[in-house]
């Protein structure tokens, strides 16, 4: 069993505070550092990690150090941070990986660049900031280990070894072909998002009541237009040709839909979203049970308690839960919870959700 870790946390965001609580929980030593006395204030009060003054004091005797910094400044830190911390493995996670490990691999030193790993979780949300961290943002999650072509096996195993062991799941991916990805399924989502809501914004000085309108699928869509503005800037330009790549094959598909509908092709717009619906039920199941999921949809009462009450009810049939989303109604009082589960389960979900007077809907 390997012993605790020392880990330094450069920068206490939303991931670099749960990268600190995650390792905490594993047991290891904790510090962190960040330019922002009160983002570290808040990390320490919510963390519990050990405070320092500066970079060297927080990577001193270091055995893994995560920059977690803006993408502009996260190579510099990296550099750094290998200088100051001889014996550590330094890993950042920014969401972009070329335009970080391009720089770090012109500016460290040889020796240096054995031990840097690149990486990002694919975790977090629209919410920023130390005060929404939790050891759970990695739960679970992908965890994309991108080495640098110097990298050596054992740094790389070890980063591993951790992330495995703080309940996240590595996977090495060359870094061009992540940056590629997280284009279409991260970067570009957060685009239409975006896009999105500008729309609605400025259609709301002509129609002023067009937002009071707004249901449950569009605040679905338009929930990444609360993300952090500054940073969502900083990952775009920085895999500015792969999410070009990524908006132009979407506007493709708007068209190809647009045009099908324009045409009142009813059969053509069916099949695609029949297309889609399938891909999508395919992505909410874990991989032992894509061979089929279905969806209920359960409407449920604003108060305490019900979420649990809900989910010991799946418990007790014996049915696992997949996904699950909750839509909050804009006027109060009621919401509603799509449940995904096991196809082969469904049936004994609707029963035990009837029998506690719940009334689910089979959506799929």
């Amino acid at each position: 069993m390997r012993s605790a870790e020392r880990v330094a946390v450069i920068g206490t965001g939303l991931i670099g505070t749960s990268i600190a609580m995650a390792g905490a929980r594993a047991g290891d030593q904790v510090r962190g550092f960040d330019a922002d006395p009160d983002a570290l204030s808040r990390a320490v009060e919510r963390a519990g990690l050990t405070p320092t003054t500066d970079l060297d004091e927080c990577v001193r005797g270091a055995t893994i150090v995560f920059v977690c910094a803006p993408i502009p400044v996260a190579a510099e830190l990296v550099v750094e941070a290998l200088g100051l911390a001889p014996d550590a493995v330094v890993s950042d996670v920014a969401s972009v990986k070329s335009h970080v490990m391009v720089e770090v691999e012109s500016r460290a030193r040889v020796d240096g660049l054995r031990r840097y790993v690149g990486g990002h979780p694919m975790g977090g949300s629209e919410r920023s900031g130390p005060d929404h961290a939790s050891p759970s943002v990695l739960d679970g999650v992908v965890w994309v280990l991108t080495p640098a072509e110097r990298s050596d096996d054992a740094s790389i195993a070890r980063l591993e070894g951790w992330v495995s062991r703080v309940g996240a799941r590595p996977i090495r991916m060359d870094a061009e072909r992540h940056d590629r990805l997280v284009a279409m399924v991260s970067h570009l989502p957060q685009v239409a998002s975006t896009a999105l809501m500008g729309l609605a914004a400025s259609e709301e000085a002509g129609e002023p009541e067009i937002l009071l309108l707004a249901a449950g699928g569009f605040r679905d869509l338009t929930r990444l237009a609360a993300s952090n503005p500054r940073l969502w800037s900083d990952i775009l330009l920085a895999n500015g040709a792969a999410i070009g790549r990524a908006i132009d094959l979407y506007v493709e598909r708007l068209e190809a839909l647009r045009d099908l509908v324009v045409a009142e092709d009813g059969g053509g717009v069916e099949s695609a979203f029949a297309e889609a619906k399938t891909a999508r039920l395919q992505l909410a199941a874990k991989p032992q049970v894509r061979a089929g999921v279905a969806v209920l949809q359960v409407p449920v009462p604003d108060r305490p308690g019900v979420l649990a009450e809900l989910t010991s009810t799946m418990g007790e049939a014996e049915v696992n839960i997949e996904d699950l989303q909750i839509v909050h109604s804009p006027e109060g009082g009621r919401g509603t919870v799509h449940l995904t589960v096991a196809v082969d389960t469904v049936e004994a979900a609707e029963r035990a959700l009837r029998e506690r007077w719940f009334e689910p809907t089979r959506l799929a």
